[in-house]
């Protein structure tokens, strides 16, 4: 097994491209009219982890021959993600991401629908600076998957007796299909064949799934200063998650004490408290760690000029930022 890198070195490695992605993101979000340029400038100023683009650099051979294309395609990534945020957080009535107020917040639910729309569309006209029908044609498919996550999360909401085959499986569609998007691109984009792609597509979805277990674990346990967020806010939307789908089915009594919270009928943070210590939460944390050892055997399959190592340190790191 190769030794992952320390992880200075590996984002000493990466900054180069991140840097060119980010005056990329820069461009695209502004120069147009003010109603939707200003907005998105927000919502990228507000930051994030840049993950997706992480994935795609080190999927990829990371070649100056093709560092325009990469670089482009990391951006599309980011930017289909930045327009998921905006306009989830308007369906979810979410007021602060990040610690900043949301789009929907700031200026309106109609500039929410404006500003994710035009990121969308900003998407994918970057992406076709690639040349690649194959590229447009998966970052399409993510969107769509990314789209009727969304409708499941919806169809699902306040469904306390959701099963954990169907949150996985919204979760693989929400956030899995544009990590193993952001994989498959830097391997198509790098000239990698089938079998490297099919690897580091299914490397992508298991680190993508976990990050998403992991982050439903801390809208419960973690603090609004790591979050960015209030505690509780997926109890209330009604969005059923696996940390409370275990929780319930260890202690059935919890669902209407957890239904009562969403109404505002009881206190929401006592009842975070409680769940964060859950066995329901300790076993929720066991499946992301197992999507995460998944990931990590994906890559002993032919990946290409993939950076194995870099790669695997991105796994890791999935699990130290929720330890």
């Amino acid at each position: 097994m190769t030794t992952a890198p320390a992880p200075t070195a590996f984002i000493d490695a990466l900054r180069p491209w991140m840097t060119q992605c980010e005056e990329v993101l820069a461009a695209v979000a502004g120069g147009h009219v003010g109603a939707v340029s200003g907005p998105a400038g927000d919502t990228l100023a507000a930051g994030g982890k840049r993950v997706r683009p992480m994935l795609l650099f080190c999927a990829s051979s990371r070649h100056d021959d093709d560092r325009a294309a990469l670089v482009s395609a990391a951006a599309a990534v980011e930017l289909v993600h930045m327009a998921t945020l905006v306009h989830d957080d308007l369906i979810d009535g979410a007021t602060t991401r990040r610690g900043r107020p949301t789009v929907a917040r700031a200026h309106g639910a109609d500039s929410a629908i404006q500003v994710g729309d035009f990121l969308f569309a900003r998407a994918f006209a970057e992406l076709t600076h690639v040349g690649s029908p194959l590229a447009v044609s998966a970052l399409a498919d993510a969107a769509l998957a990314l789209a009727l996550g969304e409708m499941d999360q919806q169809r699902a909401a306040n469904d306390l007796a959701l099963s954990v085959d169907a949150y996985i499986a919204r979760c693989r569609r929400k956030t899995g299909a544009l990590f193993s998007v952001a994989c498959r691109l830097g391997a198509v984009l790098s000239g990698a064949g089938d079998e490297a792609q099919v690897c580091l597509a299914a490397f992508g979805e298991h680190v993508g799934v976990a990050f998403q277990i992991f982050d439903d674990i801390l809208d419960i346990a973690g603090s609004p200063a790591e979050t960015g967020k209030r505690r509780g806010t997926d109890i209330l939307s009604g969005t059923v998650t696996l940390p409370i789908i275990l929780a319930i089915a260890d202690e059935p009594g919890l669902a209407s004490e957890i239904e009562r919270a969403s109404r505002g009928d009881v206190p929401l943070l006592p009842l975070c408290d409680r769940l964060a210590v859950h066995p329901g939460a300790v076993a929720a944390r066991e499946r992301a760690i197992a999507e995460v050892a998944a990931a990590v055997a994906s890559l002993d399959g032919d990946v290409g000029d993939a950076d194995v190592s870099a790669l695997r340190t991105i796994a890791a790191g999935v699990v130290d930022r929720f330890a």
